[in-house]
């Protein structure tokens, strides 16, 4: 209540802040704030940064080590067994399209997603294309579970393929139909197959009880699986978008203007 308060109190305050922008503001953007300003930051990181890359070889490094563990043990449910990932900022890397966001002054939106898709120039995540090759050479199965749309379903194959990612074809590969919920899609995958990890950079790439839930609650679930987390939840790096922010900064509000959401961000913001 105190925090939806605070949030209330920043967005009266920035009729101020905008008036003081107008003052002072002396970029291409004139008087508005850019809409993706604040994520310049995280896409440099992403793009840029030894230590984003180190982060993503230690976990497919310790995805791999997992692997060849379970492997050592006997398959007591008698099914094939399968790994679960997510494609886009767990295998895919779509930071170009994230800059190019910055660059044009764009938020993200259905059709320029598309487009960016049909271009195939998603490159690999570092370290993803040789563990999951790995995975298939020791018989594991690979689902690509994604929330990237039905319409792109031939894009998406081509640029997996071309980079030479294994099991691409329609049974593997389960896009977005209905809703962005991956629950459903996860069940169809385990009834006929023994899920031995998931991998993705966003909570819900592992359980429904992510789903829609605001920080508190998404900070309370993690505490509670924590024995999970680098064993059969691979987690992977990825500032730049995701729930954290749209469900939880933003409290799964998506009509704010570019304005209240950097009031918002500032409250949200722990200081001393």
């Amino acid at each position: 209540m105190k925090n939806s308060c605070l949030i209330l109190l920043f967005i009266l305050l920035s009729g101020c802040r905008t008036s003081h922008l107008k003052n002072n503001n002396q970029n291409n953007f004139g008087n508005k704030i850019p809409i993706r300003e604040h994520s310049i930051q995280s896409v440099l990181w992403q793009q840029h940064s030894a230590e984003y890359k180190a982060l993503c070889h230690q976990a497919f490094n310790l995805a791999q080590l997992q692997l060849d563990n379970i492997l050592l043990q006997k398959n007591k449910q008698g099914k094939p067994l399968a790994i679960i990932t997510d494609i886009d900022e767990t295998l895919l890397n779509n930071s170009p399209f994230n800059a190019k966001l910055i660059e044009t002054d764009k938020n993200y939106s259905k059709e320029n997603w598309i487009k960016w898709g049909l271009l195939e120039k998603a490159t690999p995540i570092p370290g993803s294309l040789e563990f999951f090759k790995y995975a298939e050479s020791k018989g594991v199965q690979i689902f690509y579970i994604s929330n990237r749309y039905l319409i792109q379903e031939k894009e998406t194959k081509k640029n997996l393929i071309k980079l030479g990612f294994p099991f691409i074809d329609q049974k593997h590969i389960l896009l977005r139909e209905k809703t962005s919920g991956k629950q459903e899609r996860r069940q169809e995958v385990l009834k006929e197959n023994s899920v031995i990890m998931l991998i993705g950079d966003n909570l819900s790439d592992f359980d429904d009880l992510f789903d829609n839930k605001p920080t508190s609650e998404r900070n309370k679930i993690v505490d509670n699986l924590r024995n999970k987390f680098g064993k059969e939840f691979i987690v992977l790096p990825n500032p730049m978008y995701g729930d954290w922010e749209t469900k939880g900064i933003y409290e799964g509000n998506y009509n704010w203007s570019s304005t209240q959401k950097d009031s918002i961000r500032r409250v949200k913001l722990i200081s001393y």
